[in-house]
């Protein structure tokens, strides 16, 4: 999974369903979070998973009103339309996903 900034972020989750994971390399559940998100991205077809790093990218963070995290924000053309804040299993974050294919 590819850690993104500000400047890449609008051409990444502009097209098809992009899964973006605000996090911090202190977070212990993002740690958790980070081998469920890989397998995620294996398993569901068509979907890009990426990183932002709130203590770097804290204007992103702050424009998708992120709070706690591990904080996942699905896109779908270039739209939020789902969010999950915490670890969550792999079958609850695909069975979310897919229900936007």
């Amino acid at each position: 999974m590819k850690i993104v900034n500000k400047n890449e972020f609008d051409t990444i989750v502009k097209n098809g369903l992009v899964l973006v994971d605000f996090f911090a390399n202190w977070c212990g559940p993002c740690k958790m979070m980070s081998p469920v998100l890989e397998e995620v991205e294996k398993e569901v077809d068509g979907l890009i998973v990426v990183k932002v790093d709130t203590d770097k990218e804290g204007e992103l963070a702050l424009k998708y009103g992120v709070q706690s995290i591990p904080n996942m924000i699905l896109f779908k053309d270039g739209t939020p339309v789902d969010q999950v804040i915490g670890f969550t299993p792999k079958e609850t974050m695909i069975e979310k996903i897919n229900s936007y294919k």
